[in-house]
């Protein structure tokens, strides 16, 4: 069952090397059928090069009950049920650990926008979550990962599909999409975008944010009711 959830997931995964996102095995991507209520994820620790359909682990979003898998779904996998459930129009999340988002992430730093590579893809600036308390931690580390996820983007009105991806204090991104393969691309355009932000601020540390005029005509012309980038 679910054999194109699992071969998508599955080749994601594997894009992620190819992207530069990704060493060893520091980062994973899911996806979901929503019509059938289930998540597939890479399996825990098992390298991108080995990595077929068949070992992807399908769960049910609902209660996170493996449904297939012969391994251990990733360690990540309750932060992954927790967006989808929070999140109702993303349909494939992507985390990694990449150079330059995880420096803004460990520095403690959102990501404003700061130019129109940035404005194409994220609507606004990307935000820092706190870094959990140790009751959190101990209640459970992955699942309240999520929550503070969750928790960040309502504090601050900040709307899930017009910002794509999120910083985690001391840790990582996590980017997410439409499907597996939108997140990834929103993976590649975070660290490029984290990579310029901090060339740029070497180059002009009093550098200012894009004028949101700018950002929001960006924004809108590829993700707006009326866009009109691309073809039809």
């Amino acid at each position: 069952m679910f054999t194109e959830l699992k071969a998508e997931v599955c080749r994601v995964n594997k894009a992620l090397v190819d992207s530069g996102l990704v060493i060893l095995t520091w980062g994973n991507v899911s996806g979901v059928d929503r019509k059938a209520g289930v998540m597939a994820i890479k399996p825990s620790g098992v390298p991108y090069d080995k990595l077929t359909p068949e070992d992807i682990v399908v769960l049910n979003i609902a209660d996170g009950a493996v449904l297939e898998g012969k391994y251990r779904p990733s360690s990540d996998t309750a932060t992954h049920l927790h967006l989808y459930r929070a999140f109702p129009n993303i349909g494939g999340v992507v985390h990694t650990h990449s150079r330059h988002a995880t420096a803004w992430a460990q520095a403690g730093r959102e990501l404003p926008c700061y130019g129109t590579t940035h404005a194409d893809h994220f609507g606004g600036t990307v935000p820092i979550a706190r870094f959990l308390r140790k009751a959190e931690i101990d209640a459970g580390y992955e699942v309240n990962t999520g929550v503070v996820i969750e928790e960040c983007f309502k504090q601050r009105g900040i709307s899930p599909d017009d910002v794509p991806g999120v910083l985690l204090h001391g840790h990582a991104p996590f980017t997410w999409g439409a499907t597996p393969q939108k997140a990834l691309d929103n993976s590649i355009a975070l660290e490029a975008c984290a990579q310029m932000a901090f060339e740029m601020l070497q180059l002009n540390p009093d550098a200012q944010p894009l004028p949101e005029v700018v950002l929001n005509k960006h924004w809108n012309r590829k993700h707006g009711p009326g866009a009109y980038y691309g073809q039809k």
